[in-house]
């Protein structure tokens, strides 16, 4: 059997570089969405509408659905919520169907879409639901990191090496990014809080005083299930 690929794009910027269909794509926004997301779906949402945009999101008004919007880190006014992982707990999303804009996450779902035999949601919280999956699939393997309109962010990298550290005793080719983000990944492992401290975003967020967004979303493995995408929403695999 040909090797699979393990790849690692650090930004949607860079996808039209990669051809990926032959790809599951793992999409990362670690600070927060795709860790509210994989929240969200553990908690009994029946499914997760990604949008690019915020008027597409209010084209669902007349649905009854949930209605979720951040941009720059904030809810978006006259949303219910945006992409905090605590506005995605049980007794808020059990049963429901929610539409969701965000300034990264959607937008990497929304490109990756377009090409990919298939997009699933990844994070810290289903970490080894996600690596098991990926071993058991005979498909190449592309870790899409959501970055910061279209940068480099240092959060979702981590979290695409902490993926490729456990793939990489497989039978996979790994790109140069993927070692690269694995080996940034064995930097930060021992402590992920203490290291996430540094980024960007985690800077943004405690500007809106939002600390606890961030240690929930480093949590590993206290969710199962994995998002998936179909017929253009996110549901429980």
């Amino acid at each position: 059997m040909q090797k699979r690929k393990l790849e690692v794009c650090y930004t949607p910027a860079l996808l039209p570089l990669y051809d990926i269909k032959n790809s599951i794509v793992v999409v990362i926004d670690i600070f927060r969405a795709t860790s509210s997301i994989c929240y969200g779906i553990e908690n009994g949402a029946l499914g997760i509408i990604p949008v690019a945009s915020v008027e597409e999101c209010i084209s669902f008004e007349k649905e009854g659905y949930l209605l979720a919007a951040e941009r720059d880190g904030k809810v978006v006014a006259g949303f219910d919520f945006g992409n905090s992982p605590f506005a995605y707990a049980e007794d808020k999303v059990n049963g429901k169907t929610i539409v969701l804009t965000t300034t990264n996450g959607t937008h990497a779902i929304d490109e990756s879409k377009k090409t990919a035999y298939q997009v699933i949601i990844g994070s810290f919280l289903n970490l080894d639901a996600v690596c098991n999956y990926l071993k058991s699939q005979d498909k190449d393997v592309f870790l899409l990191c959501a970055g910061w309109k279209n940068k480099f962010n240092l959060e979702d990298t981590l979290f695409a090496g902490a993926v490729v550290n456990q793939l990489k005793a497989d039978d996979y080719f790994l790109d140069d990014a993927s070692i690269a983000a694995d080996d940034l990944y064995q930097i930060a492992e021992d402590d992920l809080e203490a290291y996430t401290a540094k980024t960007s975003h985690s800077e943004r967020l405690k500007k809106l005083g939002i600390e606890e967004d961030i240690k929930f979303c480093l949590n590993l493995n206290i969710v199962k299930s994995i998002p998936v995408l179909k017929d253009n929403k996110l549901v429980k695999m």
